[in-house]
């Protein structure tokens, strides 16, 4: 017998050669006994009710002995016709020995067949139990499959659940910066608001004041230090905004993967604990012919390998973004605290410059209106001298006129004349 596994070799698997037919018919094999043995009682054997009719529907004697089966006889005594031999001469066909070796021949056949039927039933057995072995260990084997397959499910979940926390944080984290950053770019409106009135207001200057000095210079850097910093702010919160969109995209894809992984994962372990007399296992025709598959365990874990790096990616690139925003709001910060500063020193030095200025016009005013005052009280008191001199003019002028009237030759210019003022 062979071992279990191994290709079946029993001889029943090759045809059998067609045995030699040493029998005559029926019909003249029955004749000839009755003619070889008169006294013989072939016809009761003949007449039983379990013969064949193929054989012996030639034969028509009547059978006179057949206590036992009364409606038998009835029937042949009714419808059966009388025999009628096909012998035409008295000498027998087969001799005894052609008897004997038929007897053998159908011993040996026999014999065959039950040997080939008995190793046939072995082979069957030996068979059976190889299938079921063979059948027992696939199932085995299969249950392990199925075993790898969930622990590698399990394994990729919860990869993909630590990521997808990660990243989880790593988007509330961006977010809180790019509200950070949205109130700090807000923010800047009121200093540039400051800075740009100012500038206004110092046009309002007169004459010489309407100089192009250093507090206007600190206010046209903190103008364009503020809108600089505006500009840089929008530019990483537009980045701030695209990074968003791409970690929520990362983390679209994870959660994705992970409900397929625990469908995945809720079928498979279903699959691996199915047992021979588990509940609900049935019979589904033609599924084995059905491939559903899409992917191969190289691609499904590659698959779920690139959705992980990259998450991993964008969440690098969220934490740099991050730190650069960080760094921009310190930086942005202390770029306008500092000019906001010089502009104020500025303003405190052309005040200081201003009110300087100021005292000593207030100084030199005071000077020159106490000097104006001089000087009208010295006019007032030339007038008054000039008004005093009125009568000493009137005077002269009555001698002039009065020495005009002196006749002839007493008009002289002599000493009184020329001194008449």
């Amino acid at each position: 017998m062979e071992r279990v596994g191994c290709t079946l070799t029993a001889t029943y698997a090759h045809p059998r050669p067609a045995p030699t037919n040493f029998l005559p018919a029926i019909s003249t094999m029955a004749s000839s006994y009755r003619d070889r043995f008169p006294h013989s009682n072939l016809t009761h054997s003949l007449s039983l009710p379990w013969r064949p009719s193929t054989y012996y529907k030639v034969s028509s004697s009547t059978p006179s002995v057949a206590p036992y089966c009364t409606r038998s006889q009835r029937v042949s005594e009714n419808t059966m016709l009388p025999f009628v031999s096909n012998r035409t001469t008295f000498f027998t066909r087969y001799t005894p020995d052609d008897w004997y070796r038929s007897n053998l021949t159908n011993y040996q056949e026999s014999k065959t067949s039950r040997h080939n039927s008995e190793k046939l039933r072995v082979d069957t057995s030996r068979l059976i139990q190889d299938k079921y072995q063979q059948t027992r260990k696939t199932q085995a084997d299969t249950t392990q499959n199925l075993g790898e397959r969930v622990n590698d499910i399990g394994f990729w979940k919860s990869e993909i659940i630590h990521e997808l926390d990660e990243m989880i944080g790593e988007t509330n984290a961006l977010t809180d910066v790019k509200k950070r950053l949205e109130r700090a770019l807000m923010e800047t409106e009121a200093p540039l608001q400051v800075a740009r009135e100012c500038l206004f207001h110092r046009e309002k200057r007169m004459g010489i004041d309407l100089v192009h000095d250093e507090v206007e210079t600190q206010l046209l850097t903190e103008v364009d230090t503020i809108l600089c910093c505006q500009e840089r702010m929008k530019l990483h919160l537009d980045k701030a905004i695209a990074q968003l969109a791409a970690d929520r995209a990362s983390q679209h894809e994870l959660e994705k993967d992970l409900s397929d992984k625990q469908t995945a994962y809720r079928i498979d372990d279903k699959c691996h604990h199915l047992r021979n007399t588990s509940d609900g296992v049935g019979s589904f025709r033609g599924v084995e012919r059905v491939d559903a598959t899409v992917s191969v365990p190289e691609s499904w874990a590659k698959f779920t390998d690139d959705n992980i790096l990259r998450s991993q990616s964008e969440r690098a690139a969220s934490a740099k973004l991050r730190d650069d925003i960080e760094n921009l709001l310190v930086v942005t910060a202390n770029e306008m605290w500092n000019q906001f500063n010089k502009v104020n020193l500025s303003f405190t030095n052309r005040i200081a410059e201003t009110a300087d200025a100021k005292n000593k016009i207030q100084t030199h005013l005071a000077k020159t209106l106490q000097e104006i005052f001089q000087t009208e009280m010295t006019i007032e008191s030339i007038k008054k001298a000039i008004k005093d001199k009125t009568a000493f003019l009137k005077v002269a002028q009555t001698r002039l006129d009065e020495r005009t009237r002196r006749p002839n030759i007493e008009l002289c210019r002599d000493m009184a004349q020329l001194r008449r003022g």
